[in-house]
């Protein structure tokens, strides 16, 4: 068995399920027949979704669960529901981010808080009850993905986006540490970081723009904005990697972006 068929019935966790790249994220891995909770604030948008796809006849299933990732006792009682449900969790994908229209000059304190508890914080709590699910049940093969940005590897002169870019510096650095740990243990479970570039459609763009609704028609529009599948897609390439093959750095742009 390889490639993707070896990830048909087995259980993933896509935080930030709703909407935008945690939606195109759900649907692949139902598509290539995985069992997948989707989390978010607001579940009827996945609730709706699942329904969608039950219609389609799918492959997978979609099961949404509804979890505030700056509060850590939702966090451990959606890993709670998971486990008792489906035993526990086989691919881990963080992809919930936030962000907020202010610089380093002039941010709200309280806005840098809640970046830092989903972009940071979710991300190391629900890698450590995933992996923690992994091992409890011998799973040697399982998967976590980090959907980063290219903001973690570059930094652009926009300053709205810095204090996000410096949360996404620390997503690269905890991969990597991830890494290393997982290793020290002797563990398969493999790692992956994710990092695209503008990609269009997505709330992120819209909060990030301040209200400016012409910038992200532009964005949107432009030949340089990724689509939402093109995310998905690489989800599917890393996972569908040989086992013994670990893909840790996924950087996407489009052809025409420079930067």
């Amino acid at each position: 068995m390889s490639g993707m068929e070896r990830w048909m019935n087995r259980v993933a966790l896509v935080t930030g399920a709703s909407v935008g790249i945690g939606k195109a994220i759900s649907n692949a891995l139902v598509e290539h027949g995985m069992i997948v909770y989707g989390c978010a604030r607001d579940v009827d948008r996945i609730k709706s979704h699942s329904d969608e796809l039950k219609s389609k006849s799918a492959k997978g299933s979609l099961h949404a669960v509804k979890c505030d990732l700056r509060n850590e006792e939702e966090i451990l009682l959606m890993f709670e529901e998971i486990k008792r449900n489906h035993g526990g969790v086989d691919v881990c994908i963080n992809n919930a981010g936030i962000n907020f229209h202010g610089t380093l000059l002039n941010g709200d304190t309280n806005h840098w808080r809640n970046v830092l508890d989903v972009n940071v914080l979710a991300l190391s709590i629900c890698t450590r009850e995933a992996v923690k699910q992994m091992m409890e049940r011998n799973v040697d093969d399982g998967h976590i993905i980090h959907i980063n940005s290219l903001s973690g590897y570059r930094i652009t002169p926009y300053a709205r986006t810095h204090f996000y870019a410096g949360t996404k510096c620390m997503v690269t650095a905890l991969g990597e540490c991830l890494r290393q740990e997982l290793r020290e243990l002797g563990s398969h479970i493999r790692v992956t970081r994710i990092s695209p570039a503008y990609v269009r459609d997505t709330e992120l763009v819209i909060r990030s723009s301040g209200g400016n609704e012409e910038l992200v028609r532009n964005l949107n529009a432009s030949e340089k904005a990724l689509e939402l599948r093109d995310v998905a897609d690489m989800v599917v390439y890393a996972l569908a990697a040989p086992p013994h093959v670990e893909i840790n750095d996924i950087l996407v742009r489009t052809t025409e972006q420079k930067s």
